[in-house]
């Protein structure tokens, strides 16, 4: 059928149809495009099958201690993460708690809080074990629970803000000095080192990040703590670590 301007009826239904198709090719390309890009700045966009995350009890016991010298580390109370959450397997008789880390000890905002590869030996002098610790064991048990990490940003400042975890203690630290752990896909074991946890203060404070300074500094707002990071010279066995170039 032809109207008066000798054009078909059926063109405009036609134009529809293929701009529809367009839209709808180019609005695939734009979703793809993006989920790259949101791929690319967000490896670990979702927690992996809990499995990933676990170990063997013994292995686990074993590169807890290696986070500290023998001498603390013998000691020391150490956790294991289960299936409920950390699960306290060896009493300790120093105040020190020896655990690995996973992935979500960091902040939600950090691009691996999610990696299954990351085990981060780390034990805590009987301060931070009081103070600092439960923020950790706590974002645990969210994670565990299913929580996102947008839901556990908005607990863990829930949390703080009413009180239910504590501040930092005078005198909260731990050591990070095992040649076993892997911290991050960057970095490996990187080197080792003593953390030091405060109350939100200006890195500056302690000279951290100025040239020379054999201090580094970060601040967690999210966490309420600003962490301080002293590498050491040796591994926790006593051998001899790479220098770090301050």
């Amino acid at each position: 059928m032809v109207n008066e301007a000798g054009d078909s009826a059926a063109t405009p239904s036609f134009y529809r149809a293929a701009l529809a198709s367009t839209v709808a090719i180019v609005a695939v390309l734009a979703t793809a495009l993006t989920a790259r890009a949101e791929g690319s700045n967000d490896p670990y966009p979702r927690m992996a099958p809990f499995g990933q995350y676990l170990m063997d009890r013994s292995e686990e016991i074993a590169l807890a201690r290696s986070a500290a010298p023998r001498s603390i580390s013998q000691d020391a109370e150490v956790l294991v993460l289960t299936r409920e959450g950390y699960d306290s397997v060896a009493p300790g008789t120093n105040g020190f708690v020896c655990m690995v880390q996973r992935s979500w000890a960091a902040g939600p905002d950090d691009p691996e809080f999610w990696n299954p590869r990351l085990r981060a030996p780390i034990c805590f002098n009987p301060p931070a074990a009081r103070s600092y610790l439960p923020q950790i064991t706590r974002k645990t048990d969210w994670a565990l629970a299913g929580r996102t990490k947008a839901q556990i940003a908005e607990d863990l400042g829930s949390a703080l803000a009413m009180k239910v975890l504590p501040t930092p203690e005078v005198g909260s630290m731990c050591y990070m000095m095992s040649k076993e752990g892997y911290l991050n896909d960057r970095d490996g074991h990187w080197y080792p080192h003593l953390m030091f946890f405060l109350p939100l203060a200006e890195p500056s404070s302690w000279g951290a990040g100025l040239p020379g300074s054999p201090v580094l500094g970060s601040q967690d707002r999210l966490g309420g703590v600003t962490v301080f990071l002293v590498p050491v010279g040796q591994w926790s066995d006593g051998t001899a670590a790479p220098r770090y170039a301050h």
